[in-house]
């Protein structure tokens, strides 16, 4: 299996995911900043020239939640559990979270990371603001849903709902999310910081880098 990434919010989920289950991946560097996703090669496997991309033998699969429940199967984990109850649970989790959570942090990490990295000038005051009322919404959600004494999103058991959740977590400082006085949000995320594929989800590339030094 080859996966096309990049160091960035949504690759950095299949990645994660990769590397907490331990599965011989091929990882291709795909450079965002060089156009490498709009060149013609990677266009013909992924036709909306983004990232990440699985290629498992025939199969072309794009989207960071469908191929992080894929590697899940392949793995014969439980991170996408197939009993129908927990099937929903998730479903429901990365629905909001796309809609709601991750649409506003990506919008933050957007506005207060990116634009500056790839010249595209200061961040939109307007759209920073909106974006920082929809993420507090938002975490105040997930907040009151962890505080019942959830370990995880599905309680204990770890799923890729709380990988889909927590995507923008690691660029928090960077991105300037709005992340005070959520004890239980912090506490979740103190628990899968503890995870090294979560928290070193790119440490393959250092070692190839090393390996070629």
């Amino acid at each position: 299996m080859k996966l096309y990434y990049d160091e960035t919010i949504n690759p950095r989920k299949a990645c994660a995911v990769a590397q907490h289950l331990g599965l011989p991946l091929e990882y291709v560097h795909v450079r965002l900043a060089r156009g490498e996703h709009k060149a013609p090669a990677f266009l013909a496997l992924n036709p909306n020239g983004m990232l990440p991309l699985l290629q498992d033998g025939e199969l072309l699969l794009w989207e960071a939640n469908a191929i992080m429940c894929h590697l899940s199967d392949v793995a014969g984990a439980g991170l996408w559990p197939h009993g129908a109850r927990a099937q929903v649970e998730v479903q429901r989790w990365l629905s909001w979270d796309a809609h709601h959570f991750s649409r506003h942090g990506g919008t933050l990490y957007f506005e207060n990371m990116v634009k500056q990295a790839i010249g595209m000038g200061a961040p939109d005051a307007a759209a920073v603001h909106q974006a920082e009322q929809g993420f507090v919404a938002s975490a105040a959600v997930l907040e009151q849903h962890l505080a019942d004494g959830r370990a995880f999103l599905l309680g204990d058991v770890l799923t890729v709902a709380d990988f889909a959740v927590s995507a923008a977590f690691p660029y928090a400082q960077g991105a300037r999310l709005p992340l005070q006085g959520f004890a239980a949000i912090a506490a979740w995320h103190g628990r899968l910081q503890a995870l090294p594929g979560w928290r070193e989800p790119f440490a393959f590339a250092a070692e190839e880098f090393a390996e070629a030094a």
